[in-house]
């Protein structure tokens, strides 16, 4: 059976509409491969790259806030270096923490059976449950004035 140009773009058109969706889940896929939990980044991943050194560079659609057990912002630009179980050295990551805006500098899953994953966020290391991360959360794209008042409380953009 051979492809016809009008099937070939109808086909093409089906795979660029489902393409958020499948980048969404390659990345749940990689990370779950790498002993993290899958949902850990949010619903509007655009892309990511992953270099031979485990540079991780994921691109949102643009800048947002999400919940776990806290509000999180991320950058419209998440790094992190990606190893087994651990994201270290991440940038575009802050998370509040008793009105205070801190930012995430790793991530860690050491033992997966314990059900709990570690959140290092310079001053303390916060332990939550695996299962808040089974699915990317919603992430909605927040006003400047919020964007204005984390940068200004954290420094965020200057750390970058």
């Amino acid at each position: 059976m051979s492809l016809t140009p009008v099937s070939l773009f109808t086909l093409s058109l089906l795979l660029l509409l489902h393409l958020p969706s499948t980048v969404t889940s390659s990345l749940h896929n990689l990370l779950q491969s790498q002993g993290l939990p899958g949902g850990l980044f949010p619903n509007n991943v655009k892309s990511y790259n992953l270099d031979p050194m485990g540079r991780l560079e994921v691109h949102l659609d643009s800048s947002c806030m999400a919940k776990f057990e806290n509000r999180v912002y991320f950058d419209n630009t998440v790094r992190a270096n990606l190893s087994f179980g651990v994201l270290k050295g991440l940038e575009g990551l802050i998370q509040e923490e008793l009105f205070l805006w801190l930012p995430v500098k790793g991530i860690s899953v050491s033992d997966p059976s314990s059900g709990l994953i570690l959140f290092d966020i310079g001053v303390a290391h916060k332990q939550l449950s695996l299962s808040l991360f089974e699915d990317p959360p919603l992430c909605n794209p927040q006003g400047v004035s919020l964007k204005e008042d984390v940068v200004k409380n954290t420094g965020f953009e200057a750390q970058r």
